[in-house]
């Protein structure tokens, strides 16, 4: 029987042979031409920007690692103008950027005092739109400023607690379905500060091996023994469990105090979702605990936006820890754990986040409570449900296909608002984001190391805020740059889907059980 109640379909094409080999030759040319310039560097020829140890301190231990700068140097510097890029209005779905100029090969920039008028904005996270400075949520954030003020000034467990602040994790909890919930101020922090109080020595936290920055630096500060599983692979994770049950902790051979298995709900560099049915199924055979992070999925998946919990149709309480962040679909700002009492209990008397953090702003709390009841339809309109989520999942839908259809190779689920699409070479990463600005489309290009080194790609984030007229602009020009790139580069660009030997296609209709990529 089928843990899938509807076809789980996600795509990743493999790289072909012929783009591979051309894109590790961009970067050993680059590497070259990197080794010559610091050679003429060093003998003064070419002056170096990068920060250096001072002659005086020539005998000291090095604090600065020359060679783990390298790439910096004379890889991202070629193409730094891409990131950082100053925003001088609200991030929706158009913004407006500051206009910069570099003179010395992108190593400082200048202001024109110009300003770029109307980009369409495809990188942000505001998947249902609410990053707005007008409207029912902008207007609840400023009447809570006037009667609260900006900052608190203290911690949740000395004076730093506003009856919002209660008000805000009773939604949450009601929101997720789960008995407790509680707020942190920072989303990076509740993984990185929570993880430590849930698991230490002797504990064994299994990872995905995409998981987020935050997630890492978590189990690493937890103490425990950390082991990772292939992406959304199930065999590497019952491989790993059955391995840890059979044999233990290392040397002693005792049971593990615990088995946390980490997770998350949408990968926001692959556009991928988890394959939470077959997981909770693991956990519950191998006695395992769940850590889910709903960071992208919460608000952008489900037909209630409840995301992905919601979305597989699955009960909340086979999930130990739910997490995720207010930073994206609510448009506000830090994050949040729910689950039973007596976790929530737990963690705030041990999580540093929740006793050493300042509390949460209370315009921020207002901006959350707000926009969390439109979507639950607690506003007395159907904006929410009917409309929001509605929007974002066509928008989904007609985005991927319209990429689809042009022959572009793009990764991950097809319910996914994340759209990773492939670029490949080095040459290409500057080259689209250039260009696209140019035709005012503001997107994110990423490369290695936040990639592999040969699968650099464009990352589109969709939005319910745009509209169906703005994501024709985007994919019109988008393929005007596939065509005149194939004619500069004498190479596909987006090689076709229509290869199905190169495409893996995953339907859990026709699998039991999945290997995963």
């Amino acid at each position: 029987q089928s843990l899938y109640k509807k076809p789980f379909v996600e795509s990743f094409e493999e790289t072909p042979l012929l783009v591979a080999v051309l894109t590790y030759m961009g970067y050993g040319i680059l590497t070259i031409f990197g080794y010559l310039r610091d050679f003429l560097r060093h003998w003064g020829i070419e002056r170096c920007h990068v920060a250096r140890e001072r002659e005086e301190q020539k005998d000291f231990v090095p604090l600065y690692q020359d060679f783990e700068n390298f790439y910096t140097r004379n890889l991202y510097m070629r193409i730094r103008d891409n990131w950082n890029r100053p925003i001088c209005s609200v991030p929706g779905a158009k913004m407006d950027l500051v206009e910069r100029v570099s003179h010395d090969y992108n190593w400082t920039f200048k202001h024109t005092g110009k300003v770029v008028k109307d980009v369409i904005n495809m990188g942000s996270y505001n998947y249902l739109g609410f990053a707005e400075n007008t409207g029912a949520c902008a207007d609840a954030a400023v009447e809570a400023t006037h009667k609260y003020g900006v900052g608190v000034g203290s911690t949740r467990c000395e004076m730093g607690n506003l009856d919002i602040h209660e008000e805000m994790e009773q939604l949450v909890a009601r929101f997720l379905g789960v008995e407790s919930s509680m707020a942190f101020g920072m989303g990076f922090a509740t993984n990185s500060m929570n993880i430590p109080a849930l698991t230490g020595k002797g504990c064994l936290i299994l990872s995905d091996e995409l998981n987020h920055a935050s997630l890492v630096l978590g189990a690493r500060l937890s103490g425990s023994t950390i082991r990772v599983f292939k992406h959304n692979n199930m065999q590497s994770l019952e491989k790993l469990l059955r391995d840890a049950i059979v044999h233990g902790q290392p040397r002693t051979h005792r049971p593990w105090k615990k088995i946390l298995i980490v997770v998350e709900g949408i990968y926001s560099m692959e556009g991928s979702i988890v394959r939470l049915p077959e997981i909770i199924a693991l956990k519950k055979r191998y006695k395992a605990y769940l850590y889910l992070d709903e960071a992208h999925s919460i608000g952008a998946l489900g037909p209630n936006g409840r995301g992905v919990v919601d979305y597989f149709g699955l009960d909340p309480k086979d999930v130990d820890i739910m997490m995720g962040t207010f930073t994206k679909s609510f448009g506000a700002a830090g994050g949040y754990i729910g689950g039973k009492k007596e976790l929530i209990d737990y963690l705030r008397r041990h999580s540093h986040s929740a006793l050493y953090a300042t509390s949460m702003s209370s315009p921020v709390v207002q901006q959350i409570i707000t926009s969390m009841r439109i979507i639950m339809g607690e506003d007395g309109t159907t904006l929410g449900r009917c409309q929001i989520i509605t929007q974002l999942s066509e928008n989904t839908t007609y985005f991927r296909r319209k990429l689809h259809e042009m022959g572009f190779i793009i990764y991950g689920n097809d319910d996914s608002p994340v759209v990773p699409l492939m670029l490949y070479m080095p040459a290409k990463i500057g080259a689209f984001g250039r260009e696209m600005l140019k035709r005012n489309i503001g997107t994110v290009v990423v490369g290695f190391p936040a990639t592999p080194i040969i699968e650099s790609r464009a990352r589109f984030c969709v939005s319910a805020a745009h509209t169906r007229e703005m994501l024709d602009t985007v994919s019109h020009p988008t393929s005007c740059l596939k065509q005149s790139f194939v004619e500069h580069f004498e190479v596909p660009l987006f090689p076709s889907l229509e290869k199905p030997a190169l495409a893996i296609s995953q339907s859990m209709e026709s699998e039991k059980r999945s290997g995963g990529r």
